[in-house]
């Protein structure tokens, strides 16, 4: 069994089919996808589709899953639509509206019952998964032994707000969840195109593109404080900047393998 993650594919699914032909999950693996299937990609439905349709999948919301539910919620208000369509929800509603009523509203209603977020044991060490991030100085153990019942305080503590939208506040500043031998949960999250980060820390384990220019996931914070593990990864690597910029990558945490496929002119 392997463990799986990705996020914001937003509406690429061809490049979202070509990495996952690749990894092909199987029926005793784990898929976790982050949030942001949809908006600005030109088949946002079809993300939302393919990601459904995964083994064993975990879907978390988005902060665009949250602006699209906002808008559909409030028809007649005009800045829940406003604050959709400035951040590329055309797409998305042109799809569902193309969609028959009744797969339109089960595929809605199956947004709306998504979590926030989620967590994971993988070889021995906790993943904490959100797509955006998690503020620094939740609660902590009193032993500082992380186990599923202290991550979930953790999180119970987070705010919506700030599991689907923050940024520097997240990036910036170490979680404080590694000890000096590296020992603890790393938090995966999405939702900030790793490019960003060169402006938020200086900590990364890589440069936020690649030598084509295209931008590639990164782990962030490693230091002596935390044993030498970095720990925050990000894994949009920017696939709603459209070819050229970004691509969906997948990444294995069993073995930290990453699966990468660029946006193609198109899709």
């Amino acid at each position: 069994m392997s463990t799986y993650v990705f996020s914001d594919v937003h509406g690429h699914r061809a490049t979202l089919e070509r990495v996952l032909e690749r990894v092909s999950p199987g029926a005793d693996d784990a898929v976790f996808c982050l949030g942001d299937m949809i908006d600005r990609g030109p088949d946002p439905v079809g993300v939302m589709r393919l990601v459904r349709s995964l083994p064993n999948v975990c879907v978390l919301k988005g902060n665009h899953e949250d602006l699209m539910l906002d808008a559909l919620g409030h028809e007649n208000d005009v800045m829940s639509q406003a604050n959709w369509a400035i951040n590329g929800g055309m797409a998305t509603l042109s799809g569902l509206q193309e969609l028959p009523g009744d797969e339109a509203s089960e595929l809605i209603k199956w947004v709306r019952g998504l979590p926030l977020s989620t967590h994971v044991e993988v070889a021995g060490r906790h993943y904490i998964m959100v797509h955006a991030g998690i503020r620094p100085d939740g609660p902590a153990p009193a032993d500082g032994t992380w186990n599923g019942a202290a991550i979930d305080a953790l999180l119970g503590a987070q705010t919506p707000d700030d599991l689907l939208w923050i940024r520097d506040e997240f990036w910036s500043v170490p979680t404080g969840l590694l000890n000096e031998k590296g020992e603890g949960p790393i938090v995966v999250a999405g939702h900030t195109p790793t490019p960003y980060l060169a402006s938020m820390t200086d900590e990364l384990d890589r440069p936020v593109r690649d030598e084509n220019g295209i931008a590639q996931m990164v782990r962030v914070g490693a230091r002596d404080a935390t044993g030498g593990v970095a720990d925050r990864w990000d894994i949009d690597s920017g696939a709603a900047g459209g070819a050229g910029f970004g691509r969906v990558t997948v990444m294995r945490l069993d073995d930290g393998e990453e699966f990468a496929e660029p946006v193609r002119d198109g899709e």
